[in-house]
């Protein structure tokens, strides 16, 4: 019996729990539509007792990838055939691609992230500040180490969260690291290249403020904030009245998706296009 037409398309996928209303989806639909692939991205929500049926679910009806998110980004691992290089290293996977007969797991975070700094500056050699120890902080911390920054200083408010990080970066990457527990004002020191708000702070509130010594930002620093949504944070705003260079998190929000949709199709999609409609999706 022939397939459905339907079923003749590429399909990709978001594999999430409580997945309504994921602008990511229009993102990536967007780059689809705009280099005429007849690939469909679906969002579907899978709970954690159904992931294995759900990955060989994908495999079965011949999907080429998918995207996955909390709680799925570790548990998603033992269903899997391989891992990319940074997945291997922090052991988290947020985007699978097919590959022959496999599925490899990679993670784009902190790729995305790296992407969008390196339209600034090259992160080899530098010297950086890294504010936070979560799932993105240690995508970006990972992606950096691996592209050959000479130090990071890891400021987290948890002591034992940031001490993981800081083993795993020092122990697997043998990267210069300095852990600092978040306890008063940050005054970021004179010789940082790079300053990097990997937390939630900020999220859907234009006006929530690290507790960071706004004076110590320089304008030869390079300040990024990862939150998308406001895309001008408090650091943002902060940050350029310093006469810093600043990066919102839509770049990096941007660039996962077209380092995934290159995973999965082998082009290079058209970031203006994702953007626009990213923020479109956003309300921005």
């Amino acid at each position: 019996m022939n397939a459905p037409a339907s079923f003749l398309q590429e399909l990709v996928g978001s594999m999430s729990q409580g997945a309504a209303g994921n602008p990511t989806v229009a993102m990536i639909e967007a780059a689809f539509a705009h280099h005429a692939l007849p690939w469909r991205y679906i969002n579907m929500e899978v709970t954690p007792q159904d992931l294995g049926e759900a990955v060989r679910g994908a495999r079965a009806m011949g999907f080429r990838g998918f995207n996955c998110s909390l709680p799925h980004k570790v548990t998603v691992i033992q269903h899997l055939d391989g891992l990319g290089e940074s997945a291997a290293v922090m052991g988290a996977v947020n985007c699978v691609v097919r590959r022959g007969d496999q599925w490899i797991g990679e993670n784009t975070d902190g790729k995305g992230f790296l992407r969008s700094l390196s339209t600034v500056t090259d992160p080899k050699g530098k010297s950086v500040v890294l504010f936070g120890a979560g799932g993105a902080a240690r995508a970006i911390a990972v992606e950096l180490a691996l592209a050959g920054i000479r130090k990071l200083t890891l400021v987290n408010r948890s002591a034992s969260r940031g001490q993981e990080l800081y083993q795993l970066l020092r122990d697997k990457l043998n990267l210069d690291v300095e852990l600092v527990v978040w306890e008063r004002e940050f005054a970021v020191a004179a010789g940082t290249d790079i300053v990097v708000n990997a937390t939630s702070i900020g999220l859907y509130d234009a006006d929530a403020r690290l507790n960071l010594d706004v004076s110590s930002l320089q304008p030869a620093m390079v300040v990024a904030d990862v939150i998308g949504n406001p895309p001008r944070t408090r650091l943002i705003r902060d940050a350029q009245s310093r006469g810093c260079q600043a990066l919102d998190g839509l770049g990096m929000l941007v660039n996962q998706g077209i380092v995934a949709v290159h995973y999965w199709t082998g082009i290079e999609p058209d970031a203006v296009v994702m953007r626009q409609a990213l923020e479109r999706a956003l309300g921005l």
